[in-house]
This record gives structure tokens, sequence and C-alpha cells, in this order.
């Protein structure tokens, strides 16, 4: 049952016909009771149905059939078993003759039902039950504040004052909770809602203390432990559920997104598939998971089909929707579906900033970036994400916006244990790494990536580069240039080898063959005269390398071949010297 759902889910809805059933007698007929003690409400449905179809409904019927429906999932078919309306003015509706707001319809025959003297009072917050779980909020609210008081009424007040974001009517029906198991129950929901699971954790297993037959609590405490990402700690809890209960819906499909954190998404979608080959076709809700789920398991496969119209049903489907578009480049549709979210829950604090991030470095501004940092902070800083994976995950995030990378390395650090094979783990670890100098590191961090799109962006081939360079391997960086196509992103890189090799001067004896290839690229396609200038130096360092034993001279002739693609007067002297030394030496240059 979607607690969290949205969007109403009364758009299809139309009156449902079982008088053209027909069913065989049977020897014995089974009791109601019988059936919902099995929890087999499908079966029990059924079971009233037919008592109708021979006459032998009494004035209880239709409550027990709307329960049913309710259990079932079938909020649709609740609300019309409770409220009979004629088959007439549905078909006149249909026909267009007659407009039909199903709610105000709804509530019309329902204030002709509560005249009556037969009808139960407490009928009102039944329907005020199924107009919540139909997203029906308002409508939910009004039909139960025309229930006599009664514990489940303050229940589901408390669970509407949530909805909307009414503090303070929240803190007021809190106060009429009472320590009974139903009420318990409904504030340790609230608190999951809130993402408040140690809470939510306490309360169950101090009525699992109390009623060790209550096997339910174990799924609550283990969808706790998933949000909390102990997922082996979630499936242990799980598993003494499902020994007795090993068709339960809920159940196989947590097992199922355990399984696929844990491992991978095929191996979810095996625990899926056991889920819908045994699972009844009467749970009519789970099918809307499992579709959404299935999309996540198979990497986003059918997004723009299965999520759109999960929006606002399943809380996650915007979620995934987005990283759809981020997995796919496409930022802008991502912050086009993401910027009017409100956060909650820690994941839509983390992926505003993400989405924030993206877009502050794709358009280059600074405001976006900012707004990311702030967001990443506010998870990494609160109390109940700090020590988690994700908490700390999103503080190096925050500190890395900032340039403040030891900061960064504190964070991957105590998490480094966990990514070993992760590719974006890596990036940015080595980007860290290589920002405060470590570039021996950096380098081995950078070539455990496998991921062809990061190794074909230009921010990896760049710093890659730098590593090569600073560990005096700048023939590798050179080679990663020549590898590339001409582009904006070659012309850079061309910059960042010609620049860093020089740099390297300051440290060591400099690598100036590459600085020197890299500046005669340069001026080649840009005749700029800050490019001779280091082209100069670095050819009359490769020159002073040579006099010094420390570079081949056979480099030598390599050296005057790029002298002679400038039209620079110095260019013809350096050359006249480097003949002459050539000559002297019997090094031959041609």
């Amino acid at each position: 049952m979607i607690l969290s759902r949205v969007k109403p889910a009364v758009g299809g809805w139309s009156p449902t016909s079982g008088g053209d059933k027909t069913k065989k007698n049977k020897a014995v007929i089974p009791q109601l009771e019988e059936y919902l003690q099995k929890r087999d409400y499908l079966g029990a449905l059924t079971l009233l149905e037919f008592k109708m179809s021979i006459g032998e409904e009494d004035d209880l019927t239709s409550l027990w059939m709307g329960y049913c429906a309710f259990h079932l999932g079938d909020y649709r078919r609740a609300m019309e078993v409770m409220l009979p309306i004629s088959r007439r003015a549905m078909e006149a509706a249909e026909a267009g003759t007659v407009g039909l707001d199903s709610v105000t319809c709804v509530l019309q025959e329902y204030r002709s039902l509560t005249q009556r003297p037969e009808c139960p009072a407490q009928v009102w917050v039944f329907l005020a039950c199924v107009f919540f779980f139909l997203g029906l909020y308002s409508e939910a609210e009004e039909a139960a504040s025309k229930a006599p008081l009664s514990p489940l009424q303050n229940r589901l007040l408390f669970h509407l004052a949530h909805k909307f974001n009414d503090e303070k009517q929240l803190m007021s029906f809190h106060q009429n909770l009472e320590d009974v198991t139903e009420d318990q129950l409904s504030l340790a929901s609230i608190h999951y809602m809130r993402s408040h699971y140690p809470e939510a954790i306490d309360i169950y297993k101090r009525l699992l203390l109390q009623n060790r037959d209550f096997l339910a609590l174990k799924v609550y405490v283990a969808l706790c432990y998933y949000k909390l990402n102990y997922y082996d700690v979630s499936q242990e809890v799980l598993a003494v559920y499902l020994q007795s209960i090993p068709d339960s819906t809920i159940a196989l499909n947590l097992k199922a997104c355990n399984t696929f954190r844990l491992y991978n998404g095929k191996a979810a979608e095996e625990e899926l598939k056991n889920l819908m080959e045994i699972s009844s076709h009467s749970f009519e809700f789970a099918k809307e998971l499992i579709r959404h789920n299935l999309v996540v398991f198979r990497g986003g496969e059918g997004a723009l089909q299965v999520l759109p119209p999960l929006i606002d049903v399943i809380p996650e489907a915007r979620l995934n929707l987005v990283i759809y578009y981020l997995r796919q480049d496409d930022v802008q549709e991502a912050y086009n579906l993401i910027q009017d979210v409100v956060p909650v829950t820690p994941q839509e604090y983390i992926l505003l900033g993400v989405v924030n991030a993206a877009l502050g470095q794709d358009i280059g501004s600074r405001d976006h970036l900012k707004t990311a940092q702030q967001f990443f902070q506010l998870v990494g800083g609160s109390a109940s994400e700090c020590d988690t994976i994700p908490g700390r995950q999103c503080m190096a995030s925050c500190f890395f916006l900032l340039r403040q990378f030891e900061d960064v390395l504190i964070y991957l650090n105590s998490i480094k244990s966990y990514f070993y094979n992760d590719d974006a783990f890596n990036f940015n670890y080595a980007q860290a790494k290589a920002a405060l100098g470590s570039y021996q590191e950096a380098e081995e961090f950078f070539l455990m990536i496998q991921s062809e799109k990061i190794k074909n962006d230009y921010v990896y081939l760049s710093w890659l580069a730098r590593c090569y360079i600073m560990n005096q391997k700048a023939q590798l960086a050179w080679e990663l240039y020549l590898k590339m196509g001409t582009s904006s992103d070659s012309f850079s890189l061309l910059h960042v080898i010609a620049n860093d090799c020089f740099k390297v001067l300051l440290l060591s004896m400099g690598q100036f063959y590459y600085a020197a290839k890299a500046f005669d690229a340069l001026e080649k396609l840009d005749p700029d005269s800050d490019y001779w200038e280091g082209k100069r130096g670095a050819c009359v360092g490769v020159f002073q390398l040579i006099l010094a034993n420390k570079e081949s001279k056979e480099t030598l002739k390599e050296v005057v071949l790029m002298l002679q693609n400038s039209g620079s007067p110095h260019a013809v002297y350096i050359i006249r010297i480097l003949r002459k030394w050539a000559k002297e030496n019997r090094v031959l240059l041609s």
C-alpha cells in the first residue's frame, strides 16, 4: 500500500459488475472467517459475491466487501462497494449526457447513505481511509471530519497532517496517540516517512518483544535497515519473515531491492521474476511497484515509458527519471523535472545537489554550484546521515566544490573500502589526490577506471596527462594527445602538456622535448607569440639536456625541424648555433 501517493488514482474509475459470473455449488461452503484468517481476501470477496448472487446478503455484506477490496489494494473497488452509485448515472456520464465528478458524486451518495438509520456511523472513517489510499487527501479529511471520534480517525488525521505538512496539527494528533499497538505502528510509520529510521526501529523492536507473533513487524524493521543502507542486515531480518510467509509481495520486493544493492540488477531481476510467478494476481498495488523496480534493475531500460505515469504515485519514480536523464547527459531535462521539488528525504537533497552541480559545471553557473554545495552540506552534516556512506559522500562532494581537497580525502578514505571497483569513486579520488600533488597514487587510480565514457572525458584526459608528466612519463601524455581527434579539447590538452612539462623544470631537469612538441603543435594551430616563446624555451632546454648527456643527441634533429617551422628571426639564430654544435660533435641533422 503506497502511503506516499500524491497523484489521485481514480482517473480511470468505472463500476465493475459481478452479475455475469456463474459459480458451481460446493458440497461445503467455507466460512468468511476462514478466508480472513488466511489473509485470502480474494477468496473472501468471491464468497461474499456468491452469497449476494443467491440472496444471502445481510447489512454487513457490503462493508465486508469493502474491507476485502481495501486489503487487496483495490481502493477504487472498495469505494464502489461502499458507495453504490446508480448504474444509470454512470452510463449517462459515459455517454456524455451529464458530467460526472466522481468525488462529488461519491460524497453526495454517501451523505444519503449516512442518513439511513441502519448505516454504521464509522463508515465515514472507512471511506476516508479509502480516499487516503487513493491519494485524495482533501476528500479524506472531509470524510474523516464527519466520522465520530475514534482512535482510527485520529490516526488517519495524524497521517493527513503529515501529508499537508501541518506541523501544528501533526503534534496535536500525536498527543492523542496512546500506548497501544495500532497507535504506535502509526507513529512508527510517520517516523519512517520523515526519515527518522532509528526511531521507527525502536518502536518496532519494542512491539516485537511484546508480540513475538507479529511477524510483519520484521518487514518494517527490514525496510528501515534498507533505508539506512544496511542491506545485509535487512536481508537477515527479512529471511525470518519469509520463512513463514514465503509469498509476501512486499517482502519479496524488498529482498530484490537488497539484492540489487548488494550484488547487481541481474540478480535482483531474478528475485523479482520469482515474485511475479508466485504472488497473487489480486495484488494490484504491487504491479506499479514491480514495473518501476524492473526499470531500475535494468539500468533505466524503458524508463521513458514506465516512469512518467508513476510520478507522484511512487515517490522514487521522479527521482529515478531524473537519474535516467543525468545518465543520458540531459542535465537540463533533469533539472526541469526536479527544480520545483521541495526536498524532504536525504535522497531528494542529494539528487538536487547532483543536478545543480552538473548544471553549474555545464553552464558555468556559480549560483548552481553554491546551491549544490549547500545541499550536500545539509545531508552530510545532519545527525541521521553523517555516519552513513551517502552522508560521507555528500561531505566529500561539498568540500570538492569548495576545492578543499584535504578534507575531501578524509571523507573518501573513510569509505574507500566500499568502492574499490567503482569508476565514479576512483575518478573523484584520483582528482583529489592529483590536486594535492600525489601524482603517483592519482595515476594508479585513474588507470583503474574502466568506463569508456569517463576515459573519453576531457577532465580525465587532462588530469591523467598531468600525472604522467609529473611522474616523468611525458611520452605517455603525448600519446594521449595523438589519440584525440582535432577538437577544442585536443587544443586544451596541448596547453596542459606544454605548460606542465615546463613546470617540471622547477622540480627536476624538465621534459622539454614534449613541451617543445606541444608548443610546436599549438603554434601551427595559432601563430601566437606566446607559443613561439614557449617553443623557443623548450628547444633550448632540450639542447641543455643534450649537453648534460640527459637527452639523446638524435633528438637535436627534430628540434631543428621544429624551429624551422617558425618564421621568427630568433629561430634562425638558434638553428645556426645548433648546427655549429652538431657539426663539431659529428651529429647528423639531415
